[in-house]
C-alpha cells in the first residue's frame, strides 16, 4: 500500500473577475495549504476495476469521486490495465470551502504516477487535475500560489509568514453553484490581491492580515447566517484576521500565537462541533 498526504487549502484572496463565455467565472486567488489532510492509501488491484474505500459514508465512492476520476483519467489515458484500490482516511470536512475532494484527487494522481511509474512531471499532473476540478491543479503543487483562469493556472509564492490557523466548519453544507449564482458582480469590492503577494514576498504577517479578502463571502453570509455568526465569534474571541475559505461555509482566523489560538479553539468549541486548530503549511508537496 502506498501512503499520500493531501493537505486542505485555505484562501487568503478569492476574487472574481467577470463570467467567461464558457459560463465558468475567471478568478483570481491565493491560496496555501495548512496543516489538516487526508490519508490516500493506494493498493493494486488485479481485476482492473477502480474501488473507493472511505472512512466517511458521506464520501461517494462511484465515478462523481474526484480521486476515482483521477484514476480513471490516467488509467484511459496510458492505458493501464490494473485497477487499484483507493482508501480516502477522512480529516478534511467535505463540503467545506477546504478542497478536500480536490487535493484527495490531486495526491491520488502523484500516487499513481509513482505506483505506475508513469514518470510525469508535477506541471503534467497539474494539467491533468485541470480536467478534473478547478482547485485539482493547485492541490498536485501544494504550497502557496496564485490562481487565476478557472483556478487552473498556478504561479507559485513563497510560504507565507509562519501562523496558527483555527478552522471552524458550521454543521451545513454549501452549494459552490448556488454561491457563484448568487454573486453580483457589479457590486463586489474586490480584494487587494497585489498587495497579499506583497505581504508574502515581504514576509509581513500583519499586512498579509490586512489584505485578506473574499468576494463570496456576502452570498454565502446571505444564504447561511450562522457562518457571520461564527466569523463575528471569532474575532470576538481574538483572531489577528477573519475569513471564510472558498465558497464556504468554513472560516477561519489567523493568530501568531499558540495560547491565543487555544482560546479561540475552546471558544468556538460552544458555538461549533468542528473545529481545528492547524499550522500554515506553505511550501509544495514533494512529487509523491
Amino acid at each position: 500500500m502506498l501512503y499520500v498526504k493531501a493537505p486542505a487549502k485555505i484562501n487568503l484572496t478569492l476574487d472574481v473577475l467577470f463570467k467567461r463565455p464558457d459560463n465558468y467565472h475567471e478568478v483570481e486567488m491565493i491560496m496555501t495549504t495548512v496543516d489538516l489532510a487526508d490519508r490516500i492509501g493506494l493498493e493494486p488491484r488485479a481485476d482492473g476495476l477502480i474501488k473507493i474505500i472511505s472512512t466517511d459514508r458521506f464520501v461517494p465512492d462511484d465515478e462523481r469521486n474526484f480521486a476515482y476520476q483521477a484514476a480513471q483519467l490516467l488509467k484511459d489515458t496510458y492505458g493501464i490495465e490494473e485497477g487499484v484500490s483507493i482508501t480516502i482516511d477522512k480529516e478534511i470536512p467535505i463540503a467545506a470551502g477546504l478542497a478536500g475532494g480536490s487535493s484527495d484527487a490531486a495526491a491520488t494522481l502523484r500516487g499513481l504516477n509513482e505506483l505506475w511509474k508513469l514518470n510525469l512531471t508535477l506541471d503534467e499532473l497539474a494539467e491533468y487535475g485541470s480536467k478534473i476540478g478547478s482547485d485539482v491543479s493547485f492541490c498536485v503543487y501544494g504550497g502557496t500560489a496564485r490562481a487565476t483562469g478557472r483556478g487552473e493556472k498556478i504561479e507559485k509564492l513563497p510560504a507565507p509568514p509562519n501562523c496558527w490557523v483555527v478552522l471552524a466548519k458550521p454543521k451545513i453544507g454549501v452549494s459552490t453553484a448556488d454561491v457563484y449564482g448568487g454573486l453580483q458582480l457589479d457590486n463586489i469590492k474586490h480584494p487587494n490581491t497585489e498587495q497579499m503577494v506583497q505581504a508574502i514576498r515581504n514576509g509581513d504577517y500583519e499586512l498579509l492580515c490586512a489584505s485578506l479578502g473574499n468576494v463570496l463571502e456576502t452570498v454565502t453570509f446571505k444564504l447561511h447566517p450562522e457562518v457571520i455568526t461564527i466569523k463575528e465569534q471569532m474575532q470576538r474571541f481574538g483572531a489577528d484576521a477573519v475569513l471564510m475559505s472558498g465558497s464556504g461555509p468554513t472560516v477561519f482566523g489567523l493568530v501568531d500565537s499558540e495560547i491565543r489560538a487555544t482560546r479561540i479553539y475552546n471558544g468556538l468549541r460552544g458555538f461549533c462541533e468542528e473545529v481545528y486548530t492547524v499550522r500554515l503549511l506553505g511550501e509544495r508537496n514533494p512529487l509523491a
